[in-house]
């Protein structure tokens, strides 16, 4: 053996020590990387290129390229809509890196000759051998005896996989949450909140769910009077009652408690004697109509229900003048299957948390504001038969099989009386929250919401339903976790009180923990309503979390053949996500399954909470199969977020949802869509050059690893604007429906445009859009200047 062969170990050593070299923008190819639309193509390049990495480090290949898929365009049809200049792709399937090349005195030093006839460099080498020998030899008795004295039953939480994940779901079963739902709907039969809290805590506690705690709140409610609200016919003198019934004793002993329920939590009390005006669903073109043919105030509006948001279209009948306001839901928004013509029901008129302490938690100390009404306007909901017996319609509405809408003419004058009673009073609202805590990122949350039954509240089976589900899969992971395993991030289960009023359990809560929350929350799932029908599961999901659920959608479809079309969105939905989507600007999905005939009626019919009878679970579920879809399909998500060493969320996806957002759009400037442009841009480096190359273990940094998910989780935050009109999702990532793709916002504010002379409105809102677009993009970029620095440290 010669020196050249002595200095062999460590001149390959030397070899080895690879880097990473951004490649500028002129050196990209021309087309769009695979991975962007192909996750199996791009799992398969990834595997070739790990497994040649070897390969790639002996001399010889060092003009080794890969001419596969990665010049093929993928241009999104979007974007080329929107005339924008497309995104060059990563070089390679690991991203926007490429290996540099061998030390330059790498070859020099591997072809080097040296004399062969040296004792000592022989001794040396014997030496550096026989060390070499006994340190494997002693690597090997170490590792196994570590692995043998290691528990067998303690699963690495960075090992765990779908298998795994599968293995925890198995065990839920749809007849055991519908004994858990009719052993909740009993308990309904108590009207202490406290009660009911407290037993959800034991059943947790019991399942072996660590720290399970009661947090309690003082809160402002709006509670029916001593006696139900009534509208009199002034022309005959005739009072009904807001199902439509006479005002007679005997009518009110029938459905005491539906009459009493019937009502607008935190509206104005009194009486208003006005003639009756048909505003249909109270957008502002039916407004500017109305207000040129009549005098509008201190009159009635017969509102319907959907469309927008119920406080946004208050806030323009307050602007406009009116005084009262009758509120319906149109028998012919709703399914077939639904005969609620004299069912009645109530509404909030809270937008959140509780009204007493505005922005700021109801802690013992904090100043109390009595507000007995959230607005000047008397609010009563009424049935469907109440406004046909209002407007004299018969009560076969149909012609030809068609069903007519609800409609006063406009030459025929109704005035009416309505009366309003309600009373306000602190009660106490419970939370019950449980922690099962990870062994890696302790830190960092990912909470699953539910809600309970609160005293005075509805849908006695829908909080059943939801509060079932999330038990349903506590016990599923309990069940691992008492053999040994533990989630890598915390999981807090949330079961929620007081979210008929507003969500005010959850407001509170996210108010008290605010600033914790603004830095551990990963990521939110919705329980809420798990089944509401039964012909379409409908999935509600974050821009940077929608590939996620798509994939669930198809793993759990039994014939992919016969898949439906995967309905997933990100539009505002009514439940205990709102604090942590408008508030904290956390990722969420929920899970629901609805009538198809719901999802093609107008939206925000759900802002309807009908009595307890009203809402029939069994029936639409009477194995609870869907429940069961529901459970594993939301159990899947939380485990895979709980787990994964990097956060699965899709950074490139929220650039494309802001790009397909201003797609079409009258109000969209050459200032946005350049922006939109640059944020697609660095949105599509940082997923490629920070994100792929992370998911190789081999090459997984903890530290860089930790930086790449604290990104990840506050992708959303920038698009949390300061103002936005009543009943609005702050979050501009979210739209009004499944229906609309546009920022809503910049919808509102056209509608507002048009029918005023000013455009003051329009401008406020698209600078809300573009400074949000802007903050996005910076983001991206300082996170992208970040890795680059410390990669530049490193080497």
């Amino acid at each position: 053996m010669g020196e050249n062969e002595a200095s062999l170990p460590n001149t390959a050593l030397q070899g080895k020590k690879m880097a990473y070299q951004k490649v500028n923008a002129d050196q990209r190819a021309p087309g769009h990387s695979q991975y962007l639309d192909n996750d199996d193509l791009q799992a398969t390049a990834l595997d070739l290129e790990w497994d040649m990495e070897k390969e790639l480090e002996e001399p010889g290949f060092d003009q080794f390229q890969l001419n596969s898929a990665e010049n093929q365009n993928l241009e999104n049809s979007e974007t080329a809509d929107l005339n924008l200049d497309p995104i060059q792709p990563a070089t390679s399937p690991k991203g926007r890196f490429q290996r540099l090349q061998e030390e330059s005195d790498y070859v020099t030093h591997y072809t080097r000759s040296a004399p062969k006839s040296n004792p000592c460099n022989f001794c040396r080498l014997l030496k550096i051998f026989c060390t070499a020998i006994i340190l494997f030899i002693s690597g090997i008795l170490i590792g196994y005896y570590s692995h043998k004295n290691c528990p067998s039953n303690a699963t690495s939480s960075g090992t765990l996989d779908l298998h795994l994940y599968q293995e925890i779901l198995k065990t839920i079963q749809g007849e055991d949450i519908k004994k858990s739902f009719r052993n909740l709907v009993q308990l309904y039969k108590s009207e202490d909140d406290m009660d009911i809290s407290k037993k959800i805590k034991t059943q947790w506690t019991s399942l072996g769910l660590e720290d399970v705690q009661l947090v309690n709140y003082s809160v402002l409610l709006n509670l029916p009077g001593l006696s139900p609200s009534s509208v009199t016919l002034s022309s005959s003198g005739q009072c009904f009652h807001p199902n439509g019934q006479p005002c007679s004793e005997e009518a009110r002993k029938w459905s005491s408690q539906d009459l009493l329920y019937s009502y607008a939590a935190y509206s104005a009390n009194g009486i208003l004697e006005a003639e009756v005006i048909d505003v249909s669903y109270g957008n502002a073109d039916d407004l500017k109509r109305i207000k040129k043919m009549k005098n509008v105030t201190n009159q009635i509006a017969l509102l319907k229900l959907g469309k927008l948001p119920l406080l946004y279209k208050l806030s323009l009948l307050e602007k406009t003048g009116f005084g009262g306001v009758l509120l319906y839901i149109d028998p012919c928004d709703l399914p077939k299957t639904a005969n609620l013509s004299y069912n009645t029901f109530m509404v909030s008129l809270n937008p959140g948390g509780d009204p007493s302490t505005p922005g700021y938690p109801s802690i013992d100390g904090s100043f109390r504001q009595h507000r007995s009404n959230l607005t000047s306007l008397l609010v009563q909901p009424i049935s469907a038969s109440l406004v046909a017996k209002l407007i004299s319609l018969p009560k076969d509405r149909t012609t030809n099989g068609a069903c007519s809408p609800l409609e006063l003419p406009n030459n025929e004058e109704r005035i009416v009386n309505m009366k309003i009673q309600t009373v306000t009073k602190f009660e106490t609202v419970t939370n019950v929250v449980g922690y099962l805590k990870g062994v890696t990122f302790p830190d960092r949350y990912v909470i699953v919401g539910s809600h309970h039954h609160t005293a005075h509240s509805y849908n006695r089976q829908e909080w059943a339903s939801s509060t079932a589900v999330i038990t349903a899969f506590i016990r599923a992971l309990m069940l691992r976790v008492k053999r040994g395993w533990r989630p890598d991030r915390t999981i807090v289960f949330c079961s929620w009180g007081g979210t008929a009023f507003g969500n005010i359990g959850s407001y509170e809560w996210g108010e008290d923990f605010r600033k914790v929350l603004q830095r551990n929350v990963v990521a939110y799932i919705s329980l809420h309503s798990p089944v509401r029908g039964n012909s379409s599961l409908h999935s509600v999901a974050s821009p940077s979390l929608q590939q996620l659920v798509a994939e669930k959608n198809k793993f759990n479809c039994p014939r992919r053949d016969q898949c439906p079309k995967t309905n997933i969105s990100s539009e505002q939905i009514q439940d205990d996500a709102d604090y942590f989507i408008n508030h904290l600007g956390v990722p969420t999905v929920r899970f629901t399954y609805e009538d198809i005939k719901t999802l093609e009626g107008p939206s925000f019919l759900s802002e309807a909470l009908f009595p307890k009878h009203a809402t029939k679970i069994e029936e639409m579920d009477p194995f609870f199969n869907l429940h069961e879809t529901i459970t594993k399909l939301s159990g899947e998500v939380i485990l895979q977020i709980a787990n994964e060493p990097v956060l699965p969320f899709n950074a490139l996806d929220i650039a494309l949802e802001v790009q397909n957002s201003l797609k079409g759009d009258q109000t969209t400037t050459p200032q946005l869509l350049a922006l939109a442009s640059r944020l697609r841009e660095s949105a599509e480096l940082f997923q490629s050059d920070e994100m792929r190359p992370a998911n190789d273990p081999k090459e997984r940094d903890p530290m860089r690893v930790r930086m790449l998910n604290d990104l990840l989780q506050d992708m959303e935050k920038s698009f949390l604007v300061q103002h936005a009109p009543p009943g609005f999702y702050r979050n501009i990532l979210y739209h009004l429906d499944g229906k609309t793709s546009q920022f809503s916002i910049l919808l509102e504010a056209w509608e507002h445009c048009k029918s005023l002379a000013s455009n003051e409105t329009l401008q406020e809102a698209l600078s809300e859009v573009l400074n949000s677009i802007n903050a996005a993009q910076v983001y991206f970029k300082a996170g992208l200047d970040v890795f680059e620095s410390v990669l530049v440290g490193k080497n």
